[in-house]
């Protein structure tokens, strides 16, 4: 009978496994990305705006939620830049 090359515990038996004490650092590479949480909300806009998104969605070939997430980031990014200015003087 052949034996099978184990892999990798599970996140449950690394667990227990720090639970009994075991060393378990073997199993992290400490590389990871944060995720940040996400908040849903709802924007009424018009029926010109939403067309005019669309339209610049369909040139980029991207999701109408990724132009207005984009847009707004400028939009954000411009202000802080300004803002930052301000203060400085």
């Amino acid at each position: 009978m052949r034996r099978t090359a184990r892999t990798a515990p599970t996140a449950d038996e690394i667990a227990e496994m720090a639970t009994r004490g075991e060393d378990i650092s073997a199993y992290f590479t400490n590389k990871f990305t944060v995720v940040r949480p996400v908040h849903r909300v709802n924007v009424t806009l018009t029926s010109g705006m939403l067309r005019e998104l669309d339209e610049k969605a369909a040139r980029l070939a991207v999701s109408r939620q990724a132009v207005i997430k984009t847009l707004l980031r400028q939009v954000l990014d411009q202000g802080r830049g300004r803002a930052g200015a301000k203060k400085r003087k």
